[in-house]
């Protein structure tokens, strides 16, 4: 029997742009030219069950499931199963920052959702689980695990490359890079990272924090640290929370990672996961998934020339594969 300070939530957000009431809500906000509200950051790809099925499956233990949604459910979704608490955004966001069409203010605000655990892990609706973890793959000793690797800034999404650039602006505030280091060298050199320790010695000549690397999936949080954050930071993350969409001056829950870090409050761990774009190959997106060679999956949607039709389908029948079951978060 866990101990309540032991008790591990997961956190889902999701979203249906297909829903009219929701579509119709987000067309009285007009984004300005330094916002991001591109259609496929709302697109349904029809595979959230796929994501609970390899929750049940493969994460029996997790305590709850924190299920964050502006208002829509999907029509499949049990919401009498007892390990499942409906949370929509209006309970835990301060009305200040409602309605909002971005995933940042919501992340930032996680904290807030009542009865939610000190340990959670925070997922979105694109990362799956698809093998056997177990509590120690997030959490040990009250710490989450993680890989705390060096790297400069990379991403192709432009409004990205700015937000990350935003976390770090905040993480040099506070936190010296030969410091930290000095301090918990055993962590950000460790055997656990393999070749990722690459990438570390490759930024060390660099004064300051020049980025880490990001896994994309789900995060190893404590709901200590982001309110810890907002007593530091209140103004940033303020600022970002008031956006209705997804804008270059955000912050996002990278922060809260990049901050675990630096403090040292994290266990080494060795790499769990994997994303990809599903259109830069959509046979190896399916591959990964049929195989199950990482325990968990990030698929990262993209704009590409392969028909949305023809691609969600190939991605649900490579779930089908290896979780054809119902679980009992399905009706």
């Amino acid at each position: 029997m866990k101990k309540n300070n032991d008790k591990i939530d997961f956190v889902i957000i999701w979203v249906d742009g297909n829903d009219p009431k929701w579509q119709k809500e987000k067309e009285k906000y007009s984004p300005n030219k330094n916002t991001d509200s591109r259609s496929i950051r709302y697109r349904d790809w029809e595979n959230l069950k796929y994501w609970f099925r390899g929750v049940e499956k493969f994460a029996p233990w997790v305590n709850k499931i924190y299920f964050v949604t502006w208002g829509h459910l999907p029509k499949w979704l049990d919401t009498t199963n007892p390990k499942l608490k409906i949370v929509n955004h209006k309970d835990f966001i301060p009305k200040e920052y409602l309605p909002t069409f971005s995933a940042n203010p919501i992340e930032l605000n996680l904290h807030r959702i009542q009865g939610l655990s000190e340990q959670f892990v925070y997922f979105n609706d694109d990362m799956f689980i698809l093998n056997y973890v177990k509590p120690k793959d997030f959490f040990k000793n009250g710490k989450p695990c993680e890989m705390a690797v060096f790297n400069p800034i990379t991403a192709i999404d432009e409004t990205l490359v700015s937000i990350l650039a935003n976390d770090l602006n905040v993480i040099n505030k506070y936190f010296k890079k030969e410091k930290i280091i000095k301090n918990n060298l055993k962590k950000y050199l460790n055997i656990k990272y393999g070749k990722f320790n690459i990438r570390t010695l490759l930024c060390l000549p660099w004064s300051t924090i020049v980025g880490f690397y990001n896994h994309h999936h789900g995060s190893s949080l404590l709901k200590s640290t982001l309110k810890n954050i907002w007593h530091e930071e209140y103004e940033v993350l303020n600022e970002t929370s008031k956006q209705k969409f997804r804008s270059k001056n955000d912050v996002n829950q990278y922060l809260f990672q990049y901050w675990q870090y630096c403090e040292g409050n994290f266990i080494p761990t060795k790499n769990l996961k994997k994303s990809v774009r599903i259109f830069d190959n959509i046979d190896y997106a399916c591959n990964l998934i049929k195989k199950r060679k990482y325990k968990m999956l990030c698929l990262n949607d993209s704009e590409g020339c392969e028909n949305f039709e023809t691609a969600k389908q190939k991605i649900i029948d490579s779930f089908e594969k290896i979780l054809p079951e119902k679980s009992s978060f399905e009706k």
